[in-house]
């Protein structure tokens, strides 16, 4: 794994599935900032928690005019179900499934022995460019007041 994209760092565009197979872009919501919130695997206790707290809290971060991604190497199938499951109805939650991670890959935050993104949180600027990011230990439950703090 390299290291984790830093402040200051163009963000990689990407396009990827959502939950429902709508395709998302990055540079879909230029102008807008963007918070790029990544978990190992979905249907696991401390993602689901991290999406569940993305998902209470989404009015703050839109207040804050910030959309919410929530992303992962999960299949766009599984995220769908996942989803559903969770009650995850704001936050858009993102499958880097094929090829496998490639989007973690690009921001330095893909664990190539366990085969799945790390656990962290990275916000994007109006104009692409990183202005926070945060890796966290795969068994910790970001703080979302963190990352809102970081708005």
């Amino acid at each position: 794994m390299k290291d984790i994209i830093q402040a200051g760092e163009k963000a990689p565009d990407f396009i990827l599935h959502d939950q429902s197979g709508a395709e998302i872009s990055l540079s879909s919501f230029k102008g807008k900032k963007v918070l790029l919130s990544w978990h190992p695997l979905a249907w696991t206790a401390v993602c689901t928690d991290q999406m569940r707290s993305l998902e209470r809290n989404f009015t703050r971060f839109e207040e804050k005019k910030t959309a919410v991604l929530g992303l992962s190497i999960d299949s766009q199938p599984s995220k769908s179900v996942w989803a559903r499951a969770l009650s995850l109805n704001k936050v858009k939650i993102l499958a880097d499934f094929h090829p496998l991670g490639e989007v973690a890959r690009a921001y330095g935050i893909f664990n190539e022995e366990l085969g799945s993104s790390e656990r962290a949180n990275i916000l994007i600027d109006e104009d692409g460019n990183v202005i926070w990011s945060k890796h966290y230990e795969r068994h910790t439950l970001p703080d979302v007041e963190e990352v809102l703090h970081q708005l």
